[in-house]
């Protein structure tokens, strides 16, 4: 088996004959030994109306990025993988793809409302629902993560989404990062590994997120799988860079043997597929049952298929006249692929039912600004009358904030009472994300590279000895649903018994 194959699938947590019910009590086997106390706010962290206050900000401003030249670092690198390659700091956001990870959770209540829910179809929305919101807060996030560094963890509890998260960088070649999330009711475990290869081809840097994801509905003793879409950062050298996801997404239902199939549609030639998304759900029959349809970026309908089907007839004839026009006004760029005009609303078709709306983004996490250029064309004797004077205003989109979402914004934050619950594995001790968090290029700069020399060194030692790492709460294991071999989560991190980890900071 390659190293590709290896770790392409995601976990579980059950034994294949118990479905659900064995799963139950298998992820929530260290619950017991929580202390209640760590899941609180200590009396010390902020509460409204009993709810714990998250920041709504970042300590300091994004550090701009206009002086630096993205050519002379990836006109080596066309054609290769860059989790190979050590970028600079100036690429990164402040934030670990631990994090990154973790705002798949941002959207849980789509998940939460299963429960209640008595019909496969209507509960495959839903999953369908969350799985595309999953990668709604990449929307103009050109910002890369930082690489974990091996063994490195991250822990998130919110109370108030009814769910809590840990997630372990287990494999360092390949990059490999492990995630276990769970509702505090018991409602659903979610959990995968992903194994994320970047590519750079010129113009652009393409992501490949290799991995499944399960989600189990405890209360319905059902499991699904899927992987995420592709994702394409264009314009990495010249231009306004731009996002957009593609490739397609299936999803099993692995108890009914439902499925639903979304297609996340490239940009197309004029642009008119940009951000969107269109698929079905079909029961183990192969009849569709129901069409999903809208965009990662804004929103998600569903819809009767006869219904979908008129509408799309309808609204082609239309499409017919219009792209004559665009073909007469298309023309080529060579020097940037221009971001298409995007329309900010989806045609709802009549009869329609809301699935998932994006929450808008805090003001501050990004701003448009506007510049006045002053031009004069003329003669050398540049007189009143021989002179055009041009006043051209000029928008554009400044990220104060690195495009954070207000959930994104508070993932590294290091609330009072933390640091004597944490791991000192956890991302939040990172200096080199901290100083960039802070605003500090220069000391974000050096400690980046001490802890990347700091885990070469590690690394060389094992090998002296003949030693292999250690996982330390994730463990192979095989996928009962998938019949692949990935991390399963063992358990007992929530215990709070963190000794012996190893010192990776």
């Amino acid at each position: 088996m390659s190293n590709d194959d290896e770790f392409f699938d995601a976990v579980t947590g059950l034994e294949s004959d118990e479905s659900c019910e064995g799963l139950s009590e298998a992820s929530f086997k260290d619950a017991q030994g929580i202390d209640s106390s760590s899941q609180k706010n200590n009396g010390s962290v902020p509460q409204e109306n009993g709810i714990k206050k998250h920041r709504t900000s970042l300590p300091a401003p994004m550090f701009s990025r206009n002086n630096i030249s993205v050519w002379s670092i990836l006109k080596k690198c066309i054609g290769l993988e860059l989790s190979k390659i050590t970028m600079p700091i100036a690429f990164n956001e402040p934030l670990s793809f631990l994090q990154r990870i973790t705002e798949y959770m941002e959207h849980t209540y789509l998940i939460n409302r299963t429960s209640s829910m008595s019909d496969s179809i209507e509960r495959m929305r839903a999953v369908a629902a969350f799985a595309v919101s999953a990668v709604a807060s990449q929307w103009d996030r050109t910002g890369k993560p930082f690489n974990p560094l091996l063994g490195e963890t991250y822990e998130l509890i919110r109370e108030d989404q009814d769910f809590r998260i840990v997630s372990e960088q287990v494999s360092h070649h390949p990059p490999v990062s492990a995630f276990h999330a769970e509702s505090l009711a018991g409602d659903f475990v979610f959990h995968g590994s992903i194994y994320p290869k970047l590519k750079f081809w010129g113009k652009s840097v393409e992501a490949e997120p290799k991995g499944t994801i399960t989600l189990e509905l405890l209360k319905h003793r059902e499991a699904y799988t899927w992987s995420n879409p592709n994702c394409c950062v264009h314009n990495v050298i010249l231009g306004k860079l731009w996002i957009e996801q593609y490739g397609t997404v299936e999803i099993v239902n692995h108890s009914t043997g439902d499925k639903c199939v979304l297609n996340f549609k490239p940009c197309g030639m004029f642009g008119k597929e940009l951000h969107k998304v269109e698929g079905y759900i079909q029961d183990k029959s192969k009849k569709k049952l129901a069409v999903i349809y809208g965009k990662w970026t804004e929103c998600m309908w569903s819809v009767d298929p006869q219904a979908y089907e008129a509408h799309k007839k309808s609204e082609k004839k239309g499409d017919n006249k219009k792209q004559k026009n665009d073909e007469l006004e298309g023309a080529e760029n060579d020097d940037a692929d221009d971001m298409p005009e995007v329309q900010e609303t989806v045609s709802v078709v009549p009869g329609s039912t809301l699935l998932w709306r994006i929450d808008s983004r805090p003001a501050h996490s990004s701003v448009v600004s506007k510049i006045k250029l002053h031009i004069q064309i003329g003669g050398p004797e540049r007189t009143h009358a021989n002179t055009l004077i041009l006043d051209i205003f000029y928008s554009f989109s400044v990220s104060q904030m690195y495009n954070f979402t207000n959930f994104a914004m508070c993932l590294n934050e290091l609330e009072p009472g933390m640091e004597a619950i944490l791991p000192h594995t956890d991302c939040r001790f990172r200096p080199d994300i901290r100083a960039m968090e802070n605003s500090n290029m220069d000391e974000a700069s050096k400690e980046k590279e001490r802890l990347e020399e700091k885990q070469r060194a590690a690394r060389k030692e094992r090998a002296k000895r003949d030693e292999e790492w250690s996982t330390r709460w994730f463990q192979m294991g095989t996928n009962p649903y998938t019949g692949s071999q990935d991390w399963i989560y063992t358990g007992g991190y929530f215990n709070r018994n963190y000794q012996d980890l190893p010192d990776i900071y």
